[in-house]
């Protein structure tokens, strides 16, 4: 475990192992790193578990606190399923984003943490300036440091690939929510209601 003296207190919104190695190897030179998994996004809760798991799995490898959120995916398929039409990088998504960052917030200040960002914009499916413009809405409401970041720039991605192999992480093959697992199935009934209601 290393020296934490000094650091700011980070919580870190982690949506799985493979995208917080590495952002977790960028910062803990800088902050006092805790990761927090709350994706109530994800579906079916056997793959919920699954991404869960291998954080815990690296948390007792490299020694990091992990907090765990609610898997409230009730309440967050109310929120969301008036945008489930919309398709990966819409207001779906953004709406996503900030439930899940509004969480972080909340929990940072409670917790008494200096600062907060998130992995998500790791990856080349997420807007890194819409993320950041939320947690920057979100930093005036809450009172707690957002750290802007585009953690899939300088290599980031690709370097997280080579850690996620270094360390066996299981890689999922589509972001969390069902909207997004079914919208991989090109030919499913999902999708061609999908497109009738985008195209009229």
């Amino acid at each position: 475990m290393w020296d934490n003296v000094g650091k700011k207190r980070l919580l870190l919104h982690s949506c799985c192992a493979p995208c917080f190695s590495y952002v977790f190897e960028l910062l803990k030179p800088s902050f006092d790193v805790t990761s927090f998994y709350y994706n109530p996004n994800i579906s079916p809760r056997d793959e919920y578990e699954r991404r869960c798991n291998e954080l815990r799995r690296f948390s007792a490898d490299r020694h990091f606190p992990l907090m765990i959120g609610a898997y409230n995916v009730k309440e967050w398929t109310g929120q969301v399923k008036h945008l489930r039409f919309k398709g990966e990088k819409s207001e779906r998504c953004w709406l996503c984003y900030r439930i899940r960052l509004e969480e972080t917030f909340r929990t940072a200040a409670r917790d008494g943490f200096h600062c907060i960002t998130t992995t998500l914009s790791i990856s080349p499916y997420k807007d890194a300036r819409m993320i950041n413009g939320i947690g920057k809405e979100l930093e005036l409401r809450f009172g707690v440091e957002f750290i802007e970041a585009d953690f899939k720039k300088n290599d980031g991605y690709r370097k997280s690939l080579e850690l996620s192999r270094a360390y066996g992480f299981y890689r999922q093959n589509y972001c969390g929510c069902i909207y997004s697992k079914m919208e991989r199935q090109k030919n499913s009934i999902w999708n061609e209601a999908r497109v009738k209601k985008v195209t009229g």
